[in-house]
């Protein structure tokens, strides 16, 4: 090691190689990506192009599939005019740390 070149700075260089790598990595994946779903929005719009046989190719690893848009319709329940008082005193106690 060169006498100008210190430790932190040759570990600093290092991890900022290794950053600037996985940033790439992770936009070339995103721009696959998209390039991908426009694909797929040009098929079901019904102006298919030739695809080329290398992109039914699987690249990379498996991805976890999309979590649904929308979750359960919230749920409520009545409570009679007991049931919210008695709730009431329950959250009082817990609060208090009884």
């Amino acid at each position: 090691m060169a006498e100008h070149e210190t430790l932190s700075r040759t570990t600093g260089a290092t991890v900022l190689t290794l950053v600037v790598v996985a940033c790439a990595a992770g936009l070339a994946d995103a721009l696959r990506r998209r390039v991908r779903l426009r694909r797929r929005a040009r098929h079901h719009a019904g102006a298919e192009q030739p695809v080329p046989a290398h992109a039914h190719a699987h690249h990379g690893t498996p991805t976890i599939p999309r979590q649904r848009a929308t979750g359960p319709s919230a749920e409520t329940v009545r409570l009679t005019e007991a049931e919210r008082d008695a709730f009431a005193v329950l959250v009082r106690r817990l609060s208090e740390g009884d």
